[in-house]
């Protein structure tokens, strides 16, 4: 094998592997953030902990000594700041207000296919059409498995959580792009601190008056809302932007198929929510699936 084409094989194994790790910390938001909104209001759970990451951010920024981004890169952080950032936080904190955060899962299945299109419109990738194929049987399973979870027919909310997919895989798209140039670390560094203008103003006043009911929430609340403010929304997106920087943003991208079953299992360990047989089988299906994927063609 040639040197070069053993290197872009090592780089595109790191790319899975460093996205896996992401998806694994990604897996346990939505179990989660239905701790914390039980006692929070959504608004402050999804923006207050774009708050509390965004000081990480400013404190790993200053050691880092990172210089400001370009001009050209700002566009492409707005992206990332509404769809990661607010966008995809936002609605699946309303969603599972009454949502299973095991339901959920399953829907955000549909985030490799969409990740993939977006990143196809923007240019960015052609993935091939066996690519799509297996993409499209990967996000039918597991469009299917909700189905079959809640007997045929949708929940109100799951139409937040389809619009949270949406500007997620927007962001996604545009942060493993960029993340090429600026770094993954700096992408959603950067993209936080470009939100702190909107979400601090709207935290303050969601939180007015309510700091001593919000201080006796229980351990159980604010522990959900420390870990999606601190692994969710900051420490997940290094492993993530950089792994779809190496390994591209279509095929990383499809690692999430595994997501909706870390985060079943996670729902179980967490809120005691129940695994079922059903669950099993639809999760070796779609591993199946995410390794067929992997060897469809796609080019840059």
């Amino acid at each position: 094998m040639r040197p070069g084409l053993a290197g872009a094989l090592s780089a595109e194994t790191r790319g899975m592997l460093l996205g896996l790790a992401g998806v694994a910390i990604f897996s346990l938001t939505l179990p989660f953030t239905r701790m914390a909104v039980g006692a929070f209001e959504p608004t402050f759970v999804a923006l207050g902990r774009a708050l509390v990451a965004a000081l990480l951010a400013s404190l790993w920024l200053l050691w880092k000594r990172a210089p400001l981004p370009s001009r050209a890169a700002l566009p492409q952080l707005a992206m990332v700041s509404l769809g990661c950032v607010i966008g995809f936080p936002w609605l699946t904190s309303i969603a599972m207000r009454t949502l299973p955060a095991s339901h959920g899962a399953v829907l955000v299945g549909v985030l490799p296919l969409a990740t993939a299109m977006f990143s196809a419109l923007r240019g960015h990738e052609k993935p091939s059409l066996g690519f799509w194929l297996m993409a499209l049987l990967g996000s039918s399973l597991v469009a299917g498995f909700a189905l079959f979870q809640s007997g045929g027919s949708l929940h109100p909310a799951d139409l937040a959580v389809f619009g949270a997919v949406l500007l997620a895989a927007l962001g996604y798209a545009e942060g493993g792009q960029l993340s090429k140039t600026l770094g993954g670390q700096q992408v959603i560094s950067w993209a936080l601190l470009l939100s702190v203008p909107v979400v601090l103003p709207v935290v303050l006043w969601q939180s007015w008056g309510e700091w001593d009911a919000m201080l006796h929430a229980g351990i159980r609340a604010w522990t959900g809302f420390a870990y999606v403010s601190v692994f969710s929304m900051f420490i997940g997106f290094f492993f993530w932007y950089r792994g779809m920087a190496l390994g591209g943003v279509a095929r990383v991208g499809q690692v999430q198929l595994v997501q909706p079953f870390l985060s079943i299992l996670g729902a179980a360990l967490v809120l005691g929510e129940t695994i079922e047989f059903s669950n099993i089988l639809f999760a070796l299906a779609v591993i199946s699936v995410v390794a067929m994927g992997r060897k469809m063609q796609i080019r840059s």
